[in-house]
């Protein structure tokens, strides 16, 4: 018996339902977004909406765990990988920086706080490896010298702030990824947590 694939009109309605789900639950929180209101929104039937996710939960793990994989592939570009820390950190924030322009829902939602108890694995270690892949990048520079003593995490949580805080006021319209204080940040966040010379 052949497995069936996922009609493109079935594919097509999923991202839809994705895409209006992550801009409802990055404005209104988990809580106030509900499948009804889904619905009115992307003029889909609510019925529909379980037949793509088994429920809200379902559905909210899906956008974080998105979200939070399309950050991740940012942070690990390979194409960087033989970079210098500080180069691979630039392009990082500068990715991030490109995706909070591009998807401003995303970034808020990665900025509100997260409904710990509606995700399922997948997305928990979806945002776990997110931070991991951070981390890892400023325990890269500890080994070469130029990130200074201390621990990864508490580094990377650092430059990470300052980053997300430019991403945010991109995503507010505030700045473009061009504006002039988007480099001086990238450049404050370095100087937060490397080698004093």
């Amino acid at each position: 018996m052949p497995i069936s694939t996922p009609s493109r009109r079935g594919v097509a309605t999923r991202e839809k339902l994705l895409a209006a789900a992550q801009e409802l639950f990055a404005a209104r929180g988990y809580h106030a977004t509900t499948t009804a209101l889904l619905a009115q929104r992307t003029d889909i039937a609510e019925g529909t909406i379980y037949r793509h996710f088994a429920g809200k939960d379902a559905l909210y793990s899906a956008v974080c765990r998105g979200v939070w994989e399309r950050f991740e592939n940012l942070a690990l570009d390979p194409a960087t990988a033989s970079e210098p820390v500080r180069a691979r950190l630039a392009a990082t924030a500068r990715r991030l920086i490109a995706e909070a322009a591009k998807s401003p829902s995303a970034v808020r939602l990665h900025d509100r706080p997260v409904e710990s108890t509606a995700l399922d694995e997948p997305a928990r270690r979806a945002r776990e490896r997110l931070r991991e892949a951070l981390t890892q990048l400023i325990a890269a520079g500890k080994q070469e010298g130029t990130v200074r003593a201390g621990t990864a995490e508490l580094w990377s949580s650092l430059w990470g702030a300052v980053i997300w805080s430019v991403c945010q006021r991109v995503a507010d319209g505030e700045w473009t990824a061009e504006h002039a204080n988007v480099q001086l940040a990238v450049d404050a966040a370095w100087e937060l947590i490397a080698v004093k010379s």
